[in-house]
């Protein structure tokens, strides 16, 4: 059984850090590209980053947190990591984790790419 199990949210300052963490069982991370995406109230699933799955060399970023954020991963422990720094109140959402079978870059950032999914972590930014 898959599971992806996200954690790490909370309520920060604007201008302040959060790290998400996402928890890979019942299947090899290494082989999936995994992303992160998130979710406000009232607006559709968007892409925030992803990384691939070969080599963790190319990593992938929505241009609103590009500089800000970082996706990692760490094959070994099956695990992908979201770093959100100079956060704002826009950032203020769910973040999901998810992950899908190999894809070409252009297909990096749409939802409907990804097999699995995780439950979600809020993440609030306060001004």
């Amino acid at each position: 059984q898959v599971q992806l199990v996200e954690s790490g949210g909370g309520l920060v300052q604007a201008g302040g850090s959060l790290r998400l963490s996402c928890a890979a069982s019942g299947l090899s991370s290494r082989i999936y590209t995994m992303a992160w995406f998130r979710q406000a109230p009232g607006k559709e699933r968007e892409f925030v980053g992803g990384i691939d799955w070969w080599s963790s060399t190319y990593t992938y970023y929505a241009d609103s947190v590009r500089g800000r954020f970082t996706i990692s991963r760490d094959n070994a422990k099956n695990t992908v990591a979201l770093q959100m720094n100079s956060l704002k109140p826009e950032d203020t959402a769910v973040y999901y984790c998810a992950a899908g079978r190999p894809m070409s870059d252009s297909r990096v950032r749409y939802a409907d790419q990804y097999d699995y999914w995780g439950q979600g972590t809020q993440v609030t930014v306060s001004s």
